[in-house]
């Protein structure tokens, strides 16, 4: 007789507990809905050659389109990552998705070349709002014990997005030319502006909020400067060096904005956070990561499409198969972060993306589609161990109230790799290339001997990675438990 009530309060405890659940997985979907808008600009890539037919401009010029949209990406991202700490991450997420719809809009219809780059600047703006407070947003809505999950969730979002961008944009622009890569975006922008709801504010009471502008605006200049001098490194072998004039300018800046972040009441970053040499290795080691690892996105392509008879449909999915396996093994990199730690799991995904890139350089024109597809998941599942062990490892180390900045910090280290990757690597690629010609090498064994050294060398310097930031994150692990943090 008194089972029945019994049984009854169970089915309603779970009720009550599935309502809550069911909340959060919708959340957790549209903000990965939103998120998406960003890593889905791989799209574009797609675009570069009827975006120079439409406009009758030379292929050289394309660069432009990346480098107005890095610029605006990566400068302000720490300084919007500290206005999310300080009015919500939640407000700073949706003024992003909000002006990415406008960007995107304004991009499908810029009626020259010259106003497509405008609209790419406003669009770097918009990718920075978004994604300088979307890992504190996603690992928010878990409990902070299971942190590591959530970033395992992130990591997913952005490979996912990634890889299904050059696949979707081929599609579009086939159908609906250039403009297509950009429009697609705004409706899946709309779609999580309106329905996203609940989301943690993270915002600090009214009289504790003081912006450091001077320090954002130093920290931009900087950034700016870096980035725009290290894109001026590929044409040294041209003999022009008045880019080189940018990087002491950068040096200058950030001098000055370390020594502002000391004295601001308010600063946006932790300056004595970088004062620990491990801390500032484990970002250092994600730049070097990131750079290694973008070699497949530099050079592989030509490899694919030049020197293998694959279709291009097949040269596509072998390009995306990294991405796909970072995407398939994030959940799991999640789970064994929480499980073992992240100082144990960083090395090993070092060592694993190391291994998958030094086997890409033993690719040959006639390798077989298959084993080139198992490299580079090879590659995929060591930058999902690295990049979830390293976001864990930024963020474990930060004050809960600077989250949005680590989470800040971690894309930007990101950006960097890359931007650097696209400097030196190009840089250090041709130079090879150009001394096996001196040499009296052929174009195409040329070409091949400079794409083996390139990734036998990148996959040594990741290994290498992997092995520092492990060294780094158990010092300062160490450091932090004798702190007594």
């Amino acid at each position: 007789m008194f089972s029945a009530p019994t049984v009854m309060a169970s089915e309603a405890e779970q009720s009550s507990l599935a309502a809550p659940l069911a909340a959060s997985r919708l959340r957790l979907a549209l903000l990965g809905l939103g998120i998406s808008v960003v890593p889905l600009d791989t799209s574009v890539n797609i675009a570069f050659p009827d975006i120079t037919g439409s406009f009758g401009l030379p292929i050289t010029m394309i660069q432009w389109v990346i480098i107005c949209y890095v610029l605006t990406n990566a400068g302000p991202l720490l300084a919007f990552g500290r206005i999310g700490d300080l009015w919500g991450h939640a407000r700073v997420f949706r003024t992003g998705l909000a002006w990415s719809i406008a960007a995107f809009v304004l991009c499908a219809a810029a009626p020259s070349f010259g106003w497509l780059l405008f609209f790419r600047f406003l669009q770097g703006i918009a990718a920075a709002l978004i994604i300088s407070c979307a890992p504190v947003l996603v690992t928010g809505l878990y409990p902070e014990a299971q942190r590591s999950r959530a970033l395992g969730i992130f990591t997913l979002i952005f490979a996912l997005g990634s890889a299904t961008g050059p696949l979707i944009g081929g599609a579009l622009v086939a159908r609906w030319g250039w403009p297509a890569v950009f429009w697609f975006r705004a409706p899946i922008a709309l779609t999580s502006l309106i329905f996203l709801r609940g989301l943690p504010s993270g915002a600090m009471p009214a009289g504790e909020r003081r912006f450091d502008f001077a320090g954002a605006l130093l920290l931009a200049i900087g950034l700016a400067a870096l980035l725009l001098g290290l894109n001026a490194i590929a044409r040294l072998l041209q003999g022009n060096y008045a880019g080189l004039l940018l990087l002491p300018a950068a040096a200058a800046s950030f001098a000055a904005f370390v020594w502002w972040e000391g004295r601001a009441a308010q600063p946006i970053v932790r300056i004595e956070l970088f004062r620990r040499a491990s801390f500032t290795l484990i970002n250092l080691s994600s730049v070097l990561m990131y750079l290694v690892t973008f070699a497949v996105m530099l050079f592989a392509p030509y490899f694919l499409r030049e020197h293998t008879t694959l279709p291009v449909a097949a040269a596509g999915f072998v390009l995306a198969s990294g991405f796909i396996a970072m995407a398939a093994f994030s959940p799991l990199a999640g789970f064994v972060v929480e499980r073992l730690g992240a100082h144990r799991i960083a090395p090993l995904g070092g060592i694993a993306a190391g291994a998958g890139l030094f086997l890409v350089g033993f690719w040959r024109p006639d390798s077989a589609p298959a084993v080139m597809v198992a490299t580079l998941a090879l590659q995929g599942l060591g930058l999902a161990l690295f990049q979830v062990a390293y976001i864990e490892l930024v963020m474990a180390a930060s004050p809960p109230a600077h989250r949005g900045v680590a989470g800040s910090l971690s894309m930007l280290t990101r950006t960097t790799g890359v931007v650097i990757a696209a400097a030196l690597l190009t840089l250090v690629f041709h130079g090879v290339e150009a001394a096996l010609h001196a040499a009296g090498a052929a174009p195409m064994p040329a070409f091949l001997d400079a794409y083996r050294a390139i990734f036998r060398g990148a996959g040594i310097v990741a290994i290498l990675t992997g092995t520092l930031v492990g060294w780094s994150a158990r010092r300062l692990a160490r450091e932090r438990c004798e702190a007594g943090l």
